[in-house]
């Protein structure tokens, strides 16, 4: 069985680039639970259901959902079964009927067994879960998350079947910035290197972001990873995005966020080619959380 495959095939629901990463997250969250116990211990859905919803709130679609939904159609894709207090089966995606029926789920037999006869599928699964639906500047912090080890889901080799990615997009990118954060103007290096720049996809490679400068943004390392998880975006006229929803009320969160609304991008320089618009649209689609905060004022 090619359970790496089953991985990657996740049937989710789709329209045309819409994120749907609830299979992957409970996948991610069951094989964590592996990892740590290796037993066959169920996961009662009353017992879960608030970690579920944490991961999804989190590394989940800007709108709420509920984990219901992968909960109940995960046993369609062949690595997951639910049982009640009645038997096999699932009772449906209705939150109090999972409840009500003592709902527990667990990777199939089939599974478990080739997890223990091959200790590294686990890794590799991981892998292909995090490669196919969250970019990697999420990875680790979402390992620990779940609970998975993320050493060996790092260290498993690229496949054929897997897109490749172009190794020259940081370069290409950080040049078109001129090696600064487009965000907050950060330069800094150690001897003649830049260090804490980033090259950010806007939108993202795991669906169908290219490798291209117009859809990268030179970022440092605090504002890579807010942008990732929806704090920070880029409006159509190229003004830096804040979330309503974030939170920060010392000087640095005001310095480093809430200052940021309404700034224009730095960069990028003449003859580079800006974020184009269908990238721009994504992340604010499918990234960015809630509404925009009104432009800081000027200083």
């Amino acid at each position: 069985m090619d359970w790496v495959g089953r991985a990657a095939g996740l049937r989710q629901w789709s329209k045309g680039t819409t994120r749907a990463p609830h299979k992957p997250l409970l996948l991610l969250y069951a094989l964590g639970r592996f990892q740590r116990e290796g037993d066959d211990g169920e996961l009662r859905y009353s017992a879960v259901e608030e970690d579920l919803k944490r991961l999804l709130a989190e590394y989940g679609p800007p709108h709420r959902t509920s984990p219901a939904y992968p909960f109940h159609h995960l046993a369609g894709d062949g690595v997951w079964e639910v049982r009640t207090d009645r038997g096999a089966g699932s009772p449906g995606t209705g939150v109090r009927e999972l409840r009500a029926s003592g709902a527990t789920g667990r990777l199939v037999p089939e599974l478990r067994a080739a997890l223990r006869r091959e200790p590294s599928l686990l890794g590799r699964m991981a892998r292909v879960l995090l490669d196919a639906n969250f970019p990697p500047s999420l990875h680790e912090e979402l390992c620990e998350a779940v609970g998975l080890d993320p050493e060996p889901a790092r260290a498993v080799p690229l496949t054929a079947a897997r897109r490749q990615r172009d190794r020259r997009m940081r370069e290409k990118v950080l040049t078109a910035y001129e090696y600064r954060c487009a965000f907050c103007g950060y330069d800094g290096r150690i001897d003649a290197v830049p260090v804490g720049l980033e090259a950010a996809h806007v939108r993202w490679w795991a669906f169908g972001g290219p490798d291209d400068v117009d859809n990268g943004l030179c970022l440092c390392s605090l504002h890579h990873k807010l942008f990732d998880k929806g704090v920070l975006g880029v409006d159509d006229g190229h003004r830096i995005l804040v979330s309503q929803r974030f939170a920060g009320h010392g000087p640095a969160a005001r310095a480093q966020v809430t200052g940021l609304s309404g700034r224009p991008l730095i960069g990028p320089q003449p003859g580079a080619a800006p974020v184009a618009a269908p990238h721009r649209a994504w992340h604010t689609a499918q990234v960015f959380r809630g509404d925009p905060r009104p432009a800081a004022a000027a200083r």
